[in-house]
């Protein structure tokens, strides 16, 4: 059994720790709410191309924002890049659900998939910062 070769010789190198992330200074509640809610909003259009109907948001889904300001520190940064992210495959994924939409395709089943996997996804950011 022969190793692969190569030119770096790594016997001699340091680890870094990795670079801390930047904390965003102050929570903004407002903004992270604006954000929480526009995401609801692109779920409940899933939801009506999923054909189903819209979602009454709880008390412990509705107060996220406020807890993760009120937590501070790294859980309000991972909610808020949660959110960050879920808004991406919202975005995408309704944008896609929409062309398909217009060209005249059922898109009840990719609909469905997406509500499934907003779920899953929000149930995870719910997690970080989790009611009492």
């Amino acid at each position: 059994m022969s190793a692969i070769s190569h030119e770096f010789d790594l016997s001699q190198a340091t680890m870094q720790p990795p670079a801390k992330p930047a904390l965003r200074a102050v929570p903004n509640v407002e903004e992270i709410a604006a954000r929480w809610e526009a995401v609801h909003e692109a779920a409940a259009a899933v939801g009506k191309l999923a054909q189903l109907g819209r979602e009454s948001l709880t008390s412990e889904v509705a107060s996220l924002p406020f807890r993760a300001a009120e937590k501070g520190g790294w859980h309000y940064e991972m909610v808020a890049r949660g959110i960050d992210d879920l808004a991406a495959v919202m975005q995408s994924g309704l944008r896609a659900l929409l062309s398909l939409t217009a060209g005249g395709q059922d898109t009840t089943a990719a609909a469905l998939t997406l509500w499934r996997e907003f779920h899953i996804a929000r149930a995870a950011i719910l997690k970080l910062v989790p009611a009492e």
